[in-house]
């Protein structure tokens, strides 16, 4: 009996995802996250802050990204200037219950946002229509853009100025590369910016 009779389902499962990624994460997309992680150092240098979204678990993905660098990811340094904008219930739900939930990130970046900003849209699909919008909105006020997406980029991608696509078909494996991608860059933010505690 071979090992690949005996591997459990759960072990095939975990085997497969790390297959996958090991194919998606070639040198075409580590370059896109070096480019993205040098947007994001220079927003925050230049007194910019990041604007983080995405629906479901990407969703959580927007707050987890908040959360490692308001906090601290791997080292001392200060706090960086992030905002998950999926994370008021009260703005979620009046505009989207009196307007639209397609609007509800675009409606933010109209009131948050500024030209030294990064609005950075979250979708595995690439097609979230609400991040779409918000996009749109940001190109309107000249902010970067920057999308961690999944498949071919979607609607998403010619719309970020910074498009980190992962090209896998499975919204579980595509979720898994993108985790590994922001902690990526979440360290190289640890990184830029660990002499300055002030």
């Amino acid at each position: 009996m071979t090992n690949a009779e005996v591997i459990s389902p759960i072990g095939a499962d975990i085997a497969d995802t790390i297959t996958a990624l090991s194919k998606a994460m070639d040198d075409c997309y580590l370059k896109s996250i070096e480019l993205a992680a040098d947007a994001l150092v220079s927003a925050i240098r230049r007194g910019g802050k990041l604007l983080i979204m995405g629906n479901g678990g990407s969703a959580a993905d927007a707050q987890h990204i908040a959360a490692e660098l308001i906090g601290r990811y791997k080292i001392e340094r200060r706090g960086l200037p992030a905002i998950a904008l999926t994370t008021d219930s009260s703005i979620l739900t009046a505009w989207s219950n009196d307007y639209s939930y397609d609007t509800v990130f675009s409606r933010q970046v109209e009131a948050l946002g500024n030209a030294n900003d990064v609005v950075w849209g979250i979708s595995t699909s690439g097609n979230s229509k609400n991040v779409v919008l918000a996009f749109e909105a940001a190109r309107r006020r000249g902010i970067t853009t920057m999308g961690l997406l999944g498949r071919d980029g979607g609607s998403l991608a010619p719309l970020s100025d910074y498009p980190m696509i992962v090209r896998l078909a499975q919204t579980d494996q595509i979720q898994a590369a993108h985790l590994l991608t922001y902690h990526a860059l979440c360290a190289e933010l640890d990184r830029a910016f660990e002499h300055d505690v002030s």
